[in-house]
């Protein structure tokens, strides 16, 4: 059980501050619930408590991890279906399992795609998706701001760190 002031990560929504545990009656049935307050644009999740350990809720990395990720943004890209279709499929799964490695390959893997041939529609979606989400974990991790934190994976990504 987290609690108030928590620091989480919603896997496919990013990292929050606890804000409230509250009790809601959604569909006839009274639940606790965590109200998670989202860095990016002033956002609130209720996030069911007692099923947070099956969506896979987990805490924020630490800052000490932060360099790691980073190592993960620069490495090789990993390997990826050239069908659009299949590709989306992988990273989509790589995404719902919450894990900021897994987040880290999807930024890295799609900004160095859209660099050699531009990314469909649905592939910008999903890394814009990735990058709030990868950016989320990080500013609460760090304690950094969002735009300082762009260009870290920017550069990480184009080899410039």
């Amino acid at each position: 059980m987290y609690t108030i002031g928590d620091r989480i990560v919603y896997p496919m929504h990013g990292a929050g501050v606890i804000e409230a545990v509250e009790e809601k009656k959604i569909l006839g049935e009274v639940r606790k619930y965590y109200i998670l307050k989202v860095p990016f644009g002033d956002i609130k999740i209720m996030i069911p408590c007692d099923s947070s350990d099956v969506i896979g809720v987990r805490e924020v990395i630490p800052a000490n991890e932060t360099p790691k990720v980073m190592e993960i943004l620069a490495n090789d890209s990993t390997e990826m279906p050239n069908n659009w279709n299949r590709r989306s499929r992988e990273n989509m799964a790589k995404l719902k399992t919450g894990e900021i490695g897994n987040v880290a390959e999807v930024v890295r893997n799609l900004m160095r795609i859209d660099r050699v041939k531009k990314l469909s529609t649905g592939e910008k979606k999903m890394l814009s998706n990735a990058k709030q989400i990868l950016i989320s974990e990080l500013i609460l991790s760090n304690n950094e701001e969002a735009a300082a934190l762009e260009t870290r994976i920017e550069e990480a990504v184009c080899g410039l760190e």
